[in-house]
């Protein structure tokens, strides 16, 4: 098993992507595309195996089926048809990052993955011999696990958070416009009761002291809640920004930049008046 630092945007330590004999988990965006192509040094991968849909994790998927026209793509039943058609992630997408011009500089080209190579989860199965799916939602609708169970690593994506090196601060990632604390909080149950050796992290690399880190990202993650409900937008964005630069030192650039803050709080704002209107 080995971490690829995707190096986005020129910055190390933001998206890290994993292969595990020939199989990548969340291959990162498009716009790193080149740097993950140097990894691979010429050797096509059998397999993709996503978390979720969101473009740090997923935006690649289609260039690479676009270069591999038979490679797998497995993703959980809901971000399948955005998979297939994603002008809609898109424009939404589009919204938050500037127009298409600021989506294209941050993500790179959005391909579709056609239907056919698209093998779709739900949860509770187990893929390619080695790899135990469960659906972790809270983070995103889409969301699932894997635990490869020969090495007892978990690939959670942004289920347990962001974590830069060599800081071990736990940042709660909430964007747009799905979070659910209380789901978020069964999916954190479900990592834990599979009791693994270690955390695979998207943002950034692996995490050893398993049981010390779920706590620190349930903690982080009520904390923002209430730092949403309390404040504004600028308020909370200034609040997170201050507890990264107290808690993340010389790293804490690359946890605004896995996690940016005006949009952790859009989508707490988001689940705090879903649950308010009942």
């Amino acid at each position: 098993m080995r971490a690829i630092d995707a190096r986005h945007m020129g910055n190390d330590k933001v998206i890290c992507i994993w292969e595990l004999d020939g199989i990548l988990v969340d291959p990162g965006p498009q716009s790193t595309e080149d740097t993950l192509l140097d990894a691979l040094d010429g050797r096509e991968p059998r397999a993709v195996l996503l978390t979720h849909i969101h473009f740090d994790h997923a935006g690649v998927a289609g260039a690479l089926v676009r270069r591999w026209p038979d490679l797998p793509v497995y993703v959980h039943e809901r971000g399948a048809p955005h998979l297939a058609a994603p002008e809609r992630l898109v424009k939404s997408a589009a919204r938050v990052f500037g127009g298409e011009e600021g989506l294209a500089r941050a993500w790179g080209e959005i391909v579709p993955v056609p239907e056919r190579n698209l093998h779709v989860l739900h949860g509770g199965e187990t893929v390619l011999g080695d790899f135990r799916v469960e659906y972790t939602p809270g983070h995103a609708s889409h969301h699932v696990s894997f635990l490869h169970e020969p090495s007892g690593t978990a690939f959670i994506g942004d289920v347990a958070g962001v974590r830069i090196p060599p800081s071990d601060y736990v940042l709660a990632p909430t964007p747009p416009p799905d979070v659910d604390v209380e789901a978020w909080e069964r999916s954190l149950d479900i990592v834990a009761g599979w009791d693994p050796e270690a955390l695979a992290l998207t943002h950034f690399g692996r995490v050893d002291d398993v049981g010390i880190h779920l706590a620190a990202m349930r903690e982080r993650l009520h904390e923002f809640v209430g730092l949403a409900a309390r404040h504004g937008l600028e308020a909370f964005a200034a609040g997170v920004v201050e507890r990264i630069e107290r808690g993340a030192g010389d790293v804490a650039d690359r946890y605004t930049q896995a996690s940016p803050p005006d949009n952790g709080y859009v989508g707490l704002r988001r689940y705090l008046d879903k649950r308010a209107a009942g």
